[in-house]
This record gives structure tokens, sequence and C-alpha cells, in this order.
């Protein structure tokens, strides 16, 4: 199952969505109180990034497959690497408490000299934050995704990335799973003994091991199913 896979990424998205809120607002005062004379290009740059963020992430929540999620997460790592640098250019190494009664100049007059250099402060530090958080889910998705390449998901790239398992769980929704101890105990043809549990499929009998369980995924583009057996819990 992929549910652990699909909270997990919702959590991560809700996390970055609230940092890049934070940021936006930030970025909003800046520009009442900056725009259109003072620091413009920090401004609007500040006020792009996190809406472009919060934009692409509400699109990737409702839909999104690996090979676009992996494309939109490099260029908004970009772009909040960017913004770090920069808001790390301005303030640099200033020790806000030492700005007391100092004033800041704005378009309409002047503003605390350590309220603004706080309010910076917590830019750079939730720039860093999501690109940080941005490069672990490139990695993540890049990770997943060639793992179900490697059990024969084929085309996982352009599949729905709810698709993909999490490291302990095989990728895509199982339609059937079959425990042993539901079997009822049936003449296994193969083996010519009675009470062994056998499941059948399209007319075919499939060897169930001891102690496993039968998932059957179903196939890529109307193919074949995966057939698997996993140890029982």
């Amino acid at each position: 199952m992929t549910i652990l896979f699909t909270n997990l990424r919702l959590i991560a998205y809700v996390f970055v969505f609230l940092l890049s809120g934070t940021v936006l607002g930030l970025a909003a005062n800046f520009a009442r109180l900056f725009l259109p004379d003072i620091n413009h290009d920090f401004t609007i740059f500040s006020l792009v990034v996190p809406s472009l963020t919060i934009l692409l992430f509400m699109l990737l929540v409702q839909f999104a497959q690996p090979i676009i999620e992996v494309a939109v997460h490099f260029v908004l790592g970009v772009l909040w690497l960017a913004m770090g640098a920069w808001s790390a250019d301005i303030i640099g190494y200033v020790q806000c408490y030492a700005l007391g009664g100092q004033q800041q100049p704005t378009k309409d007059g002047t503003m605390d000299a350590r309220a603004y250099c706080y309010e910076m402060k917590v830019i750079e530090a939730f720039s860093w934050a999501i690109f940080v958080s941005l490069i672990f889910f490139f990695i993540i998705i890049i990770a997943l995704t060639t793992r179900a390449v490697a059990f024969g998901r084929r085309y996982a790239w352009h599949e729905h990335i709810s698709q993909l398992g999490w490291f302990n769980q095989f990728p895509g929704y199982p339609t059937e799973v079959v425990y042993p101890q539901a079997q009822p105990m049936n003449y296994n043809s193969y083996s010519g003994q009675p009470g062994t549990p056998y499941n059948a499929m399209s007319g075919n009998v499939i060897q169930q091991m001891p102690g496993h369980s039968v998932v059957i995924q179903p196939g890529i583009n109307g193919g074949m199913p995966t057939i698997s057996q996993v140890p029982s819990v």
C-alpha cells in the first residue's frame, strides 16, 4: 500500500506551504513599507518566489507525476537557494539586538531597525529551510521512482505519484491480498498432496509458499498483472 507515502508527502508539503506563507507575509509587509523606491529588487523577488511555490504546491497536491515533481522541486530549489543567499547578503552577520534605537528608512519615513533585522533573519532562515526540504524531496522522489521501475513498473515516471510506495512498501495499490489462514485446504495438483493451500487466477494455479501472502497488483497500461509473495505479518 502507498498510504504511508501519500501521508508523508502531504505533511511535508504542508510544512513547506506554511513556511512559504510566512515568507510571503513578511515580503508583503516589506512591499508596503519600501516599494517602489527602497530595496525594490529583493522585495519583488521575495514576493514572487513564495507565491510561485504556494501555487505549484497546490497543483502538485492535486495531481503530479514523478517526472514533473522532480522538475518542479529542482526549479523551486534554485529559487529558494537564491533567496537565502540574497537575504544573507543583505542582512549578513548583523546582530539584531545591537540595533535597538536605530531606524530603517522606508518610503514614508522610518521603522525600527531591530524589527526590520528580525524579519530579514526569519526570511533568511525559512529560505534555507525550504531549500533543504526541496533537496530532500528531490532525492526521495528519484529514489522511490527508480525503485518502482526496478520492481517492474516501467512507466513509473509517468504514473500518478501516489502509486509510489515508501521504502519498505511495494509500489502501486494491491488489488487482492490472500492470507494463508483464510485459504481452504484443497488438493494441489503440483505437489500431488492434499491439504496444500493454493490460489487460482485466470485458470492458472499460483503456488503459495507457507507463511506468505500472495499480492496481486494491476499491470501497466493493461498488461499482465504482477504477482508477488510477501511474508505474512
